[in-house]
């Protein structure tokens, strides 16, 4: 598209086949020999130079039956210019072809947030040694506000629980995460491989309260018919663990730090809750129909590579005692 004097766009109709039929012509002087460097018909090499002529108003040669082709002014002129764009559009398929089969421009991934410190970080650095042209935005949150941000394609992919998904989310499984009690260090079950909820339900409970996650750990007490004593509530994990660690009371969590302690210093202890429980599922969460960028695969499957049951960076192992 040009400008035209009136000030709009006018439409230029010519090919870059066209302009290389000419090139070839302009090169060699002779239709039968652009012809056969092109592998095209002579009548579409002569067609091809005749709609450019008509295009662009312009003589590009004078023609002689018994001695060949011969390029004018314009049509010298016209050649280099010719020349120029089809090495420009050479330069713009290699380019094409780079983005298409090299992983590099923006990834934005959501994570959840009591899996953020333990996971993404290592996560992130192995990714980014694989393909250091990804330019890479994490963001955090809970369950609701990162598939929020997936409906509204802020966001590109989660990695987060399967917990109240919509029917236009896609969720791809990759880990389950049993629940377990946090307790203090010294608490008397501490040592114990399993604990049922009813043995501990009259003491202090601390919430993690962040949208959909307080209702699943809520959800296992009235499964149980039973209430818990909710001393204290915090969205932020770290502080439900400061609180146990303190003495406060005992949380339920699904996320095992390789630290066993809280941020205070003090130390903590995990046990398995005992009983049928179903555990979560963590996994990458994305919108259904997104065209996925090569840097969405490539992420996709470095996360299906990193992340397993027996193996979640940034967490303890289970070990029953």
């Amino acid at each position: 598209m040009v400008f035209g004097h009136s000030g709009r766009f006018q439409a230029m109709r010519f090919t870059l086949k066209q302009l290389s039929y000419f090139v070839a012509a302009g090169e060699t002087g002779s239709v039968t020999l652009a012809s056969e460097r092109a592998n095209i018909s002579q009548p579409s090499i002569s067609s091809a130079i005749s709609q450019l002529e008509a295009e662009f108003g312009l003589q590009l040669f004078v023609r002689h039956h018994s001695q060949g082709l011969f390029l004018t002014e314009a049509g010298e002129r016209f050649l280099r210019a010719a020349k120029a764009l089809l090495s420009q559009a050479e330069e713009l398929r290699e380019v094409a072809d780079e983005v298409a089969n090299t992983v590099t421009g923006p990834l934005q991934i959501g994570s959840f947030r009591t899996l953020a410190p333990l996971l993404v970080p290592g996560l992130c650095r192995t990714f980014l040694d694989l393909y250091p042209k990804v330019h890479l935005t994490v963001s955090e949150g809970d369950e609701a506000s990162l598939l929020g941000r997936l409906q509204r394609a802020e966001i590109s992919l989660a990695l987060t629980y399967s917990l109240h998904l919509t029917a236009d989310l896609e969720f791809e499984p990759l880990a389950q995460l049993p629940t377990y009690l946090l307790l203090p260090a010294n608490h008397p079950f501490a040592g114990r491989r399993r604990v049922p909820l009813q043995d501990i339900v009259h003491e202090p409970f601390i919430l993690l309260d962040m949208p959909l996650s307080s209702d699943y750990f809520l959800s296992l007490f009235k499964r149980a018919n039973l209430t818990p004593n909710i001393a204290a509530r915090s969205d932020y994990p770290e502080t439900v663990r400061s609180y146990v660690a303190s003495g406060f009371g005992y949380s339920l969590l699904t996320a095992r730090p390789a630290n066993q302690s809280a941020l205070n210093g003090l130390p903590l202890a995990y046990v398995r809750l005992e009983g049928e429980y179903e555990p979560m599922m963590l996994g990458i969460a994305t919108l259904k129909g997104l065209h996925k960028s090569r840097a969405i695969e490539a992420f996709e499957a470095h996360c299906r590579a990193t992340i397993s049951t027996d193996l979640l960076p940034g967490t303890a192992p289970w070990q029953d005692r």
